[in-house]
C-alpha cells in the first residue's frame, strides 16, 4: 500500500496552491475563450457540413460517391485523432504545405467530427420512415425538396441527442490541439506548470475548467432536446 505523508499538504502548501489557483485561473480562462471555444464552434460547424454531405453520399445511387463516403469515414475513424493532427501540422510541410496551428486544428478536428457525425446523420436519415418518402413525391415533391422539407427536419430532431455528445467531445478533444502548438486551455496550462512545477494543481484546475464548461452544455443540451421533443407526440 502507499502512504501519504502529511508533511505534503501543511498550510504553507495549500496557501501556495490557492495562491497558483489564483494567478492560473485568468490565464487558462483566455485560452478557452480564445482558442478551445472557438476551435471547437468552428469545428463543429465545418465537420457538421461535412457529415450531411458525407451522409448524404453514403446513401446516394452513385457507387463512386458511395465507395469515397465510405472510405474517408473508415480512414478517419480507423486511425487516432492525434495522428491525423500530427500528419496534418507536422507531415504535411515535408510535401511543401505548410499550415498554421490554429487551422490546422480546424481542419484536422473538422474532418474528425464529418465522419462520425455523418454516421449519426445518415442513421437518423435511415431512421425516417419511407412513408415519409412516398408521401412527398405523391403531392409533386422532388427528391431534393423532399429531402429539404420533409426528412432532414424531422432527421434534424432525432440527431440532436447524439450530436450534442459529439460537441461536448468534441470541447475535450481540443486539449490534443496543444501538441501542435494551438495556446488553447491546456496549453496554457502546461505553460504555468513549466514554470512552478506544481503540475497537480494546475493539471487539476484545468481539468475543472472543462468539467464546467462541459456540464453547462449538458444543461443546454437537455433544454434543447425538451423543446425539440415539444411537439412530438
Amino acid at each position: 500500500m502507499y502512504a501519504v505523508s502529511n508533511t505534503v499538504f501543511t498550510p504553507e502548501k495549500l496557501s501556495l496552491w490557492v495562491e497558483i489557483s489564483k494567478a492560473s485561473f485568468m490565464p487558462m480562462l483566455e485560452g478557452a475563450l480564445y482558442h478551445t471555444i472557438p476551435l471547437t464552434l468552428i469545428s463543429f460547424v465545418f465537420g457538421l457540413i461535412l457529415a450531411t454531405g458525407t451522409a448524404l453520399a453514403r446513401l446516394s445511387n452513385s457507387s463512386l460517391l458511395r465507395w469515397i463516403a465510405r472510405a474517408y469515414v473508415s480512414i478517419i475513424r480507423g486511425t487516432p485523432l492525434l495522428v491525423q493532427l500530427f500528419i496534418i501540422f507536422y507531415g504535411l510541410p515535408s510535401v511543401g504545405v505548410t499550415i498554421d496551428p490554429f487551422p490546422a486544428a480546424i481542419i484536422g478536428f473538422s474532418l474528425s467530427v464529418g465522419a462520425y457525425a455523418s454516421e449519426i446523420i445518415r442513421a437518423s436519415i435511415l431512421s425516417i420512415p419511407k412513408g415519409q418518402w412516398e408521401a412527398a413525391y405523391t403531392i409533386g415533391m422532388t427528391y431534393r425538396q423532399a429531402l429539404q422539407r420533409i426528412i432532414l427536419p424531422q432527421a434534424g430532431r432525432v440527431s440532436v441527442p447524439p450530436l450534442s455528445n459529439t460537441f461536448i467531445s468534441l470541447v475535450k478533444d481540443t486539449s490534443l490541439a496543444s501538441l501542435i502548438l494551438v495556446t488553447e486551455m491546456f496549453r496554457k496550462a502546461q505553460e504555468i506548470a513549466s514554470m512552478n512545477y506544481e503540475f497537480l494543481i494546475v493539471y487539476s484546475l484545468a481539468g475543472l475548467i472543462y468539467w464546467i464548461i462541459c456540464f453547462v452544455l449538458s444543461i443546454v443540451q437537455q433544454r434543447l432536446e425538451k423543446r425539440m421533443e415539444r411537439y412530438v407526440s
